[in-house]
């Protein structure tokens, strides 16, 4: 009798043992330094859990090759850290035996080769305000490659009179996420610490605001820029007027029938740049100018209107495809504003989530452009991104909740209605 409670405890102690090897599993992998085209030998990579308050569960330091190795307690979803001379680089934790290969940079203040590719501002009228939708994309061709971070990365210069609504960033290789703002200087002076990071092949980085200003039927604008910037975009409806000073060179690009584009080309931080709008109306929400049945999934509507709708077309309704021979923008620049840019649905929701109903819709989740996601539409990949924008969106919350810059029972609730979304999306897997 006794030998068969031994036996008995035996198969039950194994099947523990079993159970536990089971669910324990390391990721593993190689942080390189494109800076330097070496391994990072000595940094930081952390395991974070996104279902556990964003919590570190597993620490490593790279060896002389760059390897990590950490603890998988369970199968996610996990996000992994690496900090590179103090700057964080992130990439969701593979499932399965995938190397979790990790790129960073070295790290400046000011680098050369960062200039911006474009400021697109969308302008509209509700309710005696004068709504904007102000995007930078921004590019970091320095060589070697090296990131450009501060708490003053990226400065901008908006009107004094601007009360801003919402706020948000995106690295080249990366997600949305929210970026803190602070004041800098003047009125209107604002400093973003986010890295801007070497470009990703064509891909750059996207910083957002939206603000609104009191409004009485007319406003000048004067725009000063930080850095170079190829291209000034201002959109607004075809119900309003626009007019610019004499010496600011902007024209007109007919892209849109039912939106107005005026672009000022090699816009320089020497000289402010000028323009008055004037009556009312709204940048029409229908997708604009694209065929039916092309609109990328998950796209939905401007930050300046209207809550995401998976119907909807993107931020501000895009302004159609490209008329050939008429556009003077140069080839393959253009996509910032000539296609709009894909929000993805669930980053959305669990920014909005954040807002109070009726509130404004802007800043935090930004999109990622639908060149990003050719495969977007299969099912799989769907969910896979939306997968990944639920863990970057409770990554900035939790960040949020470092800096202080969110209440505790707003975070509470945001946290709560991110983690129900997430189950409920990782049961649906």
């Amino acid at each position: 009798m006794n030998l068969i409670k031994f036996f008995i405890r035996t198969f039950a102690l194994s099947l523990l043992l079993t159970a536990g090897l089971a669910h324990a599993a390391n990721v593993s992998g190689t942080v390189t330094n494109k800076t330097t085209g070496k391994p990072a030998a000595g940094d930081t990579v952390v395991l974070v859990d996104v279902q556990a308050g964003m919590g570190e569960v597993s620490h490593a330091t790279t060896d002389a090759n760059g390897r990590y190795s950490l603890n998988l307690p369970g199968s996610g979803p996990y996000l992994i850290r690496a900090t590179h001379q103090g700057a964080p680089y992130f990439i969701a934790a593979p499932e399965g035996p995938a190397p979790a290969n990790i790129t960073v940079y070295d790290v400046a203040p000011k680098v050369q080769g960062v200039f911006i590719e474009a400021d697109v501002l969308e302008v509209e009228t509700d309710n005696g305000q004068l709504k904007v939708t102000e995007r930078f994309f921004v590019h970091n061709t320095s060589s070697p490659p090296t990131t450009q971070w501060s708490a003053k990365s990226f400065e901008v210069v908006l009107p004094a009179e601007a009360v801003v609504e919402g706020v948000g960033g995106q690295r080249p290789n990366g997600l949305p996420t929210n970026v803190k703002l602070d004041p800098d200087g003047p009125k209107g002076h604002y400093a973003f610490n986010f890295p801007i990071q070497p470009d990703d092949g064509e891909k750059d980085t996207l910083f957002q605001l939206t603000y609104h200003i009191n409004y009485s039927g007319t406003f000048t604008f004067h725009t000063q820029l930080t850095l170079p910037a190829d291209n000034v975009a201002v959109l607004l409806p075809k119900a309003m007027t626009f007019t610019h000073a004499s010496g600011d060179a902007f024209n007109s690009v007919p892209e849109d029938a039912n939106v107005q584009t005026f672009v000022l080309k090699n816009g320089s931080p020497s000289k402010a740049i000028e323009f008055t709008v004037a009556g009312n109306g709204s940048i029409p929400r229908e997708q604009q100018g694209a065929p039916s049945g092309q609109q990328p999934a998950g796209m939905g509507q401007s930050a300046a209107g209207g809550a995401p709708d998976a119907s909807a077309a993107g931020p501000g309704g895009g302004i159609g495809p490209p008329v050939k021979g008429s556009s003077p923008l140069p080839a393959g620049a253009g996509w910032w504003i000539l296609g709009g840019i894909a929000i993805l649905l669930i980053a959305a929701a669990g920014f909005l989530l954040r807002k109070p109903a009726g509130g404004p819709v802007g800043g935090g989740a930004l999109p990622e452009t639908a060149a990003a996601y050719p495969a977007f539409s299969s099912p799989a990949a769907k969910h896979s991104q939306l997968l990944n924008a639920l863990k970057e969106e409770m990554f900035a919350l939790e960040s949020e909740r470092i800096n202080g810059t969110i209440a505790a029972d707003e975070y509470a609730k945001v946290k709560d209605a991110l983690e129900t979304v997430l189950k409920r999306a990782l049961i649906r897997k």
